[in-house]
């Protein structure tokens, strides 16, 4: 934890704390108390009262997107979402969110990626990871084994080694598995995440893995959609036993694309 700290008082009379946290240069809310954390969230962005998928569009075989100077195509396969546990062939918002935040934080001097190395976690259609690596970090974008056929697809698709400042790289993991040397040697400078936090029984695998990726100079960001509470509550309870965790407010988003459905929020190892 880095930088001054800073108080205010929240609706509701809560007293937050601003700080800022690892290798972001903006202020964050630090999260102190879990369940408090979740009641503020839903109370104050009502994520049931905004439209889903805003910014994507499932549907569609491609999604076409401006990033960092370029254009990029996303493949998708939407018939892949009738298969039980796949949602990682279709894109959505939290990774659009996550994306873009990284070319406007960068943008903005919030942020630094050239030559440093990222790990993704859930790569899925690999949107983030591409985005890091345009903006010039050494990328390693994760899945499981049998997501990865799209993934080197939209990769080798959308990043040309001539025309980027950074690298990208596929790599499988199975959460909670022991991270091939490539991942965790060195470790990373940032881990990166969108829709990681979806059921209670991932999230012992998931906390392994970023421990096993994590030093105590590693910045962690996670972009989650607003869907369970009482799953992202007991994320942040298991979480705050070995990482220090604060929410990124929307002021620092992209400002083409707030969600009230979106909440993000960067994790650093406890020393």
């Amino acid at each position: 934890m880095s930088g001054g700290r800073d108080s205010g008082a929240e609706e509701g009379g809560e007293e937050e704390v601003k700080v800022k946290l690892g290798s972001f240069n903006g202020v964050v809310k630090m999260v102190g108390d879990p369940s408090e954390e979740i009641m503020l969230l839903w109370g104050l962005q009502q994520p049931t009262l905004s439209k889903p998928n805003a910014f994507v569009k499932q549907s569609s075989l491609c999604l076409h997107l401006d990033a960092c100077g370029h254009s990029l195509s996303i493949l998708q396969s939407p018939s892949s979402l009738g298969t039980p546990g796949v949602t990682g062939a279709v894109m959505w918002d939290s990774g659009l969110v996550l994306g873009k935040f990284l070319e406007h934080a960068v943008d903005s001097g919030l942020l630094l990626l050239r030559g440093k190395k990222v790990v993704e976690l859930g790569s899925g259609c690999g949107l983030v990871g591409c985005i890091a690596a345009l903006l010039g970090a050494q990328v390693i974008l994760t899945d499981l084994p049998d997501r990865l056929k799209l993934l080197r697809k939209n990769v080798e698709t959308n990043l040309r080694p001539s025309e980027m400042r950074g690298s990208a790289m596929v790599s499988e993991l199975i959460w909670g598995d022991d991270p091939d040397a490539e991942l965790v040697e060195p470790l990373a400078d940032y881990v990166l995440g969108s829709d990681v936090i979806y059921s209670e029984g991932a999230v012992g695998d998931l906390l392994t893995t970023l421990r096993q990726l994590c030093g105590t100079h590693t910045t962690v960001f996670l972009a989650s959609e607003l869907r369970n509470d009482a799953v992202l509550e007991y994320f942040l309870e298991a979480a705050m036993k070995d990482f220090l965790i604060g929410r990124v407010d929307q002021v620092h988003w992209h400002p083409d694309y707030p969600s009230q459905r979106i909440v993000m929020f960067i994790l650093m190892r406890k020393r």
